[in-house]
């Protein structure tokens, strides 16, 4: 089921090798010229553009973009005991990780009577997208909201699409989710309507003002990530999102049965996910594609599962040791990289790019979706050479502090002027030496 690409002969350079791994279509340029008109619609008419674009997208058109706190707690109230505990774990366990993530403020002495203290300041306000389409995600909310309280953002709103089986509302467990989370605004926009509803605010159908947020985080499909590039500058936003992505570092001791499964549950996600297996093991090879023709078609998405399967995003690369496995799955930095191997750490300790490393046997990526802690929000189509996963840090801004003295000043005033020179700026040497030039 998966295409092989056999690299046991060599592993080409950087450039060669990014280019012959598996890797979905992302043209988020493309999508570009059929974002922009939602985008400027809502700037120019806000709500009742939003709403439009509802009926035309969602087939629903919602009769507030708000949802009343009081639908928040009905949804809580009425959500399955088991879903609810879950969902208190995993918030439980999502808060714990993130708290040891906060950044303390640091002063340094630069010389006598100068300092320079490094502060940590949380962003205003924040809107978190949660994607409704193929499936629900009150894992995502856990995963926004988290780290931004952490953070000690003050105010945010979460914005998950209308859903027309329950009355222009999103789905109720994202109601419920961020009513477990003591978030009390929610916004019933999905899509590019959504980013541009977020980034430029306006007025509710009940005359409620949506307030504008000050950054954006969240995934969602290609129009989604198209509207945040095109609205990045008037607010910050995490990162590009491209589809959903898997990719496992194997060799002969691995279980091809986990091994499998564990491909089939990112294809789960959507017909453009990406499932990538990198091995030195031809025979683990065969066993895994026997087991995907086992565990596929048992599958509920089964359609779906296949097409990820077997879309050119998906593959087998077969390598000849593990050193070249690392040299691949660092040039294709996947979002979510397993490690099934002998010495697991160790070899997970060696890898340079993911999003998200998960370790031996009992680390599927289904746990760190949920349940292990970490955050599920990660870079996709190779960002994870550059970019981190959403963190409290995605939250906070560095703010430095310059604290000197007229005796500090007046020691290094000098060799400021030098540099000011240096760079023909002579009035940045003036504004120092006039601080200690005598009143004509």
């Amino acid at each position: 089921m998966l295409t092989r690409t056999d690299l046991r002969s060599t592993v080409p350079g950087p450039a060669r090798l990014r280019a012959a791994l598996p890797r979905p279509e992302l043209d988020v340029d493309g999508a570009l010229h059929r974002v922009r008109p939602v985008v400027e619609a809502v700037r120019e008419r806000g709500v009742e553009a939003v709403l439009e674009f509802a009926e035309q997208f969602d087939r629903v058109r919602p009769d507030a973009i708000r949802v009343p706190e009081a639908e928040l707690t009905a949804a809580l109230d009425k959500l399955d005991p088991a879903v609810r505990e879950a969902l208190e774990e995993a918030i439980a366990r999502t808060r714990m990780a993130h708290a040891d993530q906060q950044r303390t403020e640091v002063t340094t002495q630069i010389a006598a009577g100068g300092t320079v203290t490094q502060r940590w300041l949380p962003v205003a306000r924040v809107g978190l997208y949660a994607p409704g389409g193929l499936a629900v995600y009150p894992s995502t909310v856990i995963m926004n909201v988290v780290p931004a309280q952490t953070a000690g953002v003050g105010s945010l709103v979460v914005c998950s699409p209308p859903q027309a089986e329950h009355g222009g509302r999103p789905h109720p467990t994202i109601l419920a989710a961020a009513a477990l989370l003591g978030v009390t605004e929610v916004w019933a926009a999905g899509g590019a309507q959504a980013v541009a509803l977020m980034t430029y605010g306006g007025t509710d159908t009940d005359g409620t003002e949506l307030d504008p947020v000050d950054m954006i985080t969240g995934p969602g499909n290609i129009y989604v990530t198209a509207a945040k590039r095109m609205v990045r500058g008037s607010v910050g936003i995490d990162a590009e999102a491209g589809p959903t992505e898997i990719a496992i570092l194997a060799d002969h001791t691995a279980d091809p049965v986990h091994v499998a499964a564990d491909l089939i549950s990112q294809a789960e996600h959507d017909p453009m996910a990406a499932s990538v297996l990198v091995t030195d093991s031809p025979e683990l090879a065969d066993a895994v594609d026997a087991e995907l023709a086992r565990q596929v078609p048992a599958t509920k998405h089964h359609e779906r599962v296949a097409t990820a399967l077997r879309g050119k995003q998906s593959g087998c690369v077969l390598v000849s040791t593990l050193d070249d496995g690392l040299s691949v799955v660092d040039a294709y930095a996947a979002e979510h990289l397993e490690v099934q191997t002998e010495n697991a750490r160790e070899v997970a300790l060696r890898v340079r790019n993911a999003g998200a490393i998960f370790v031996g046997p009992y680390a599927p990526v289904s746990l760190g979706d949920y349940c292990a802690g970490s955050n599920h929000v990660l870079p996709t189509v190779g960002c994870a050479r550059h970019s981190s996963g959403l963190s409290v840090q995605t939250f906070l801004r560095g703010v430095q502090v310059v604290d000197y003295t007229r005796e500090a000043l007046q020691d290094v005033s000098a060799k400021v002027v030098a540099l000011a020179n240096a760079e023909d700026l002579p009035a940045h040497g003036q504004a120092v030496l006039a601080r200690f030039q005598e009143p004509s």
